[in-house]
């Protein structure tokens, strides 16, 4: 059975000075069926971070084109997000700013049954099956490390002071942390959702899960959107979604 894919995007600046996420969902022109999602939040300043972003959205979609379906694509993509970090490091020293990016990015493998991610920083990917969660991305943050070890719950990690402190992301002075995952058994009904921090913030799994099978992808995320704007009291950041929906 032929999987049918429901699939968009959509940004907002939100209460920002400037957008500085970037994103692309595009197909491989040579490869049917394969196909890549990618959301990048930058950071650093004045235009900075919209440059660091830029350039991890244009690494990783470079060198997804260029990739052969005999080739590793877990290889391809941990070889992007490196080649997009020294790429960034590169532009510090070009023009004095202190320019990084955080980055998730899925990548559809032909036949459309199986995926595989790879994410760095607290820009996240949720694997839904229905409402039901199945996996999401573990954040590269301080407070999150907090809650993995114990010291503080996940509802303390909502107000935590220092909950946007991230603790690798894709241009810093450290070899950033690269976190993998897939899926080998897409079905009728799965759920791809990928975002920067200025959507998760504010809302639960569950009312992301069950968000998700409330209409076309489009519809959903302008109802995300819309929910987002309005919780944000005017104080909203930058952003970014992409939303993979199998039928």
């Amino acid at each position: 059975m032929t999987l049918k894919l429901d699939a968009c995007i959509a940004q907002h600046q939100g209460d920002r000075s400037e957008q500085q996420d970037r994103l692309a969902l595009v197909a491989h022109t040579r490869t049917s069926g394969a196909a890549l999602a990618i959301v990048a939040d930058g950071m650093g300043g004045h235009t900075g971070g919209a440059l660091a972003a830029e350039q991890v959205v244009h690494t990783v979609c470079g060198n997804f084109q260029r990739w052969g379906p005999n080739e590793d694509p877990h290889a391809m993509l941990k070889e992007s997000f490196m080649e997009a970090h020294e790429m960034i490091k590169t532009t510090r020293f070009i023009n004095e700013k202190d320019p990084h990016s955080t980055g998730v990015a899925l990548m559809l493998q032909p036949g459309g049954r199986h995926c595989i991610w790879a994410h760095c920083g607290d820009s996240r990917l949720y694997a839904f099956r229905g409402l039901h969660l199945r996996v999401r991305t573990i954040d590269h943050s301080y407070v999150e490390h907090l809650v993995q070890t114990g010291k503080i719950t996940a509802d303390e990690a909502e107000t935590h002071p220092n909950r946007n402190i991230l603790l690798t992301s894709l241009g810093g002075a450290e070899t950033p942390k690269l976190d993998f995952g897939g899926v080998d058994d897409i079905h009728p009904g799965d759920s791809f959702l990928l975002c920067s921090d200025g959507l998760w913030g504010y809302f639960d799994d569950e009312e992301l899960g069950a968000l998700v099978t409330t209409g076309t992808a489009r519809e959903v995320l302008n109802t995300l959107i819309r929910l987002v704007r309005a919780r944000g009291e005017n104080k909203g950041d930058n952003i970014s979604i992409a939303l993979l929906k199998f039928g």
